[in-house]
């Protein structure tokens, strides 16, 4: 076995906190104020919702919209809401950036909650399900299934439900049973009918996860098709598994569990052995959310939140499905009329070959904008380096990837090929914990040098390093990329894909990998932006440069994309750079605690989100820099945990093609967006942009649609690049 099973702990980063930097001229404000970071990612789910009930996007594709919702809810109880419960009880109560206590963002989080859920029911019964049963598809309870649709479902209950459920009582001899995170459960309330003046019997059937949620009943001619949820089959033939017993009631409930993990790396020998450890305990993580269909009785009730330990103001009563995530499997319905129109990410002219990739990357730097742009070049970069015989080595991050991956297995095939494989495989990414784990035993298994990065550090940045044999010396390749390298996702997500061979790049590429996988404590970048080490500072010191040129009457601006921004030092100097003069345009999908538009503090910060067909996870950032802007992209969001706890890197677009399309096209299309962007308000909320006088409307998305199918028809002059300089080693 050739991998390394643990951590090194001897590379340990302490991070020094970030200060303000202020030109002369410019100052901090005296009482900067933040929105909170918690009711801002709730402000973002409210406009995921607003998608499902928008009638300009087609049916199934608001279904989506709906059921991503309630899956953003679900983490945001796992991770968000535990967390602040756990610091309650620990009493270690961390200030929020807007001064609040754990148990006071608690009191403001739940009626944005009920209020969000109240939303959320009433799209689904309101608008979707009439919607969707003038479309056709239709959903029925038990109590609404004819004498056949009562015989079928009958028959599925023996066929397929009954051999897999047990049935588990609860009395003296059998206490509450474990019930697993987000597992669909149906508590049922029965009597013995010859005494019928004892107290009633109590028993939960817990539903297997391999178990459809959501069964469709059959065609009914004309194309028109019936679901049923599957907990009203249950409920419908629960009896059957009490003979002997009157079923008084039954109703479907859930819960949500803390599934945060919690690990002091100092204390660990070995990483993944804890993980897996802690994985099968999250099983057993405190109850954070119970969720129940409405028409329990109190007592009932009472009985579940004293069992799971729950207070009743996480208690949610709900009128329809229990779970609206199940919705998801309603959009493989094959009705295309219901969806958005088809498309397929595009294969650039450019690119050739497809053999001959590591050609066109020598002749000139390559930026893919995906889902436009298709991700195949990324899976060739790998799969062709596997079985190169000029390929020396290949380095990769893997945080998140594919069921399936390609690039698991091309790495694989590579190292038993003979090739020197690194792979830097991040065991806490969130909920993909065990894939990750299964990963890297694979990994090593084929003999893949498996490491997991910094201790107490993330590795989140996306790099991929190929060492390559060309006439006598060896080139060095990278992918530096905002998303995961992971297919499915890539025709998801947006995200940009950067491919070079410049030496300046590549080098300190080859720096970071060497300083995860061995011992670099102070690692040197010039012209790398990352995490730990330069970033957070690297950037403040660009934001306070635009001030500074403002104040001076040089060209300044800044313009930002990113997921989220939470980070109080970088909001500080930002609000400082508008105090300057700076215009600052910022387009944050989701969390944002900066506050724009407040007089004397950020009148010059416009802030806007997209949330379109696509999930935006581009990183995008432009300083105007005098005249000489400055481009970069890459995996960080402006948060303290981005800047100081992950690896990230952003990387700069030199190549003046690449940069200007960012410049001229991309970024200006999501400054011009009036059909999916919203604009954010001092005071919290989300506004419509205000469109032209003729109401034009222009959406950033279908924009780069249309330009992904005009590059496939246009070929890019071929600009070459310097000359590599000979390196000693696949480094």
């Amino acid at each position: 076995m050739t991998a390394v099973r643990r951590v090194h702990k001897s590379t340990k980063i302490t991070a020094a906190a970030g200060k303000v930097i202020t030109p002369a001229g410019a100052s901090v404000p005296g009482k900067p104020v933040y929105f909170n970071r918690e009711l801002s990612w709730l402000a973002f789910n409210q406009r995921v919702l607003k998608q499902a009930q928008s009638e300009q996007n087609p049916l199934l594709e608001r279904v989506k919209f709906l059921a991503i919702v309630s899956s953003n809810l679900d983490e945001f109880f796992e991770i968000r809401v535990a967390g602040l419960l756990q610091q309650v009880d620990s009493q270690t109560a961390e200030i929020s950036i807007d001064g609040l206590s754990p148990s006071e963002q608690l009191r403001r989080i739940r009626p944005v909650v009920d209020g969000l859920v109240r939303d959320q029911y009433r799209c689904w019964h309101e608008l979707l399900v009439p919607a969707l049963a003038r479309a056709g598809i239709s959903f029925l309870t038990a109590a609404q299934l004819k004498d056949a649709e009562r015989i079928w479902a009958r028959k599925y209950f023996h066929d397929q439900v009954l051999p897999v459920l047990t049935p588990l009582a609860i009395d003296q001899a059998h206490p509450f049973p474990q019930i697993g995170n987000k597992t669909l459960n149906v508590l049922v309330d029965l009597d013995n009918p010859d005494t019928p003046e004892l107290e009633s019997l109590v028993a939960i059937l817990p539903v297997p996860r391999i178990l459809p949620r959501l069964v469709p009943v059959g065609p009914v001619g004309n194309g028109a098709q019936q679901f049923i949820f599957l907990s009203e089959i249950i409920k419908l033939c629960a009896g059957e598994l009490f003979p002997g017993y009157r079923i008084k009631s039954a109703h479907a409930f859930r819960v949500t569990r803390n599934s945060d993990l919690y690990i002091d790396e100092e204390e660990v020998e070995n990483l993944l052995a804890k993980i897996e450890e802690e994985l099968r305990n999250l099983r057993r993580g405190a109850a954070v959310r119970l969720e129940i269909e409405s028409g329990v009785n109190d007592a009932l009730f009472d009985m579940l939140c004293a069992n799971l330990d729950l207070p009743h103001e996480y208690a949610f009563r709900h009128d329809g499905p229990l779970t609206l995530l199940r919705l998801m499997s309603l959009c493989e319905i094959d009705r295309p009329d219901l969806k958005y129109p088809s498309f397929s990410p595009v294969e650039l002219p450019v690119l050739g070959d497809p053999g001959r990739l590591y050609d066109r990357i020598r002749e000139r730097d390559i930026l893919l904008h995906h889902p436009y742009d298709s991700f195949t070049p990324v899976v060739d970069f790998i799969e062709q380096a596997a079985v190169d015989p000029e390929v020396f080595a290949i380095k990769q991050t893997l945080y998140r990837t594919s069921g399936d991956s390609p690039i698991i297995r091309a790495l694989i095939d590579a190292s038993r090929n003979g090739k020197q494989v690194t792979a830097l495989v991040e065991l806490k990414a969130r909920f993909d914990e065990a894939n990750n784990i299964q990963w890297a035993k694979q990994l090593e298994e084929a003999g893949v040098h498996v490491v997991f990065g910094l201790v107490g550090h993330k590795t989140h940045c996306k790099c991929s390093l190929i060492v390559r044999r060309e006439s006598g010396v060896l080139r060095r390749y990278v992918h530096l990329g905002t998303g995961n390298y992971n297919p499915r996702t890539a025709r998801l997500y947006t995200d940009l894909s950067y491919f070079t061979c410049r030496e300046h790049i590549t080098s300190e590429v080859a720096n970071l990998f060497n300083s995860l996988t061995g011992f670099g404590r102070l690692p040197e970048f010039k012209h790398l932006l990352v995490a730990p080490f330069n970033l957070h500072a690297r950037l403040q010191e660009l934001i306070a440069a635009e001030a500074t040129n403002a104040l001076a009457g040089k060209p300044s601006r800044i313009i930002a994309k990113m997921n989220k921004l939470e980070d109080q030092v970088t909001i500080d100097n930002l609000y400082a750079a508008s105090q300057a003069g700076v215009r600052i345009d910022l387009i944050v999908r989701a969390t944002c605690c900066l506050v724009p538009g407040v007089k004397g503090l950020s009148e010059n910060i416009n802030v806007r989100n997209i949330v379109g067909r696509f999930l935006e996870h581009a990183r995008i950032f432009y300083f105007e820099n005098g005249g000489q802007p400055l481009v970069y992209s890459g995996s960080a969001d402006w948060m303290t945990r981005n800047f100081f706890r992950r690896v990230e890197t952003l990387h700069p677009i030199e190549d003046p093609e690449l940069r200007r399309r960012l410049v001229d096209d991309l970024l200006p299309a999501d400054l011009r967006d009036n059909e999916d962007a919203q604009i954010l308000q001092s005071n919290g909320t989300y506004v419509p942009p205000v469109r032209a006088p003729d109401g034009t409307p222009f959406s950033a998305q279908k924009h780069s649609i249309a330009n992904a199918l005009k590059r496939m028809s246009e070929p890019i002059e071929v600009i070459p690049l310097a000359a590599p300089l000979p390196v000693q080693g696949p480094s």
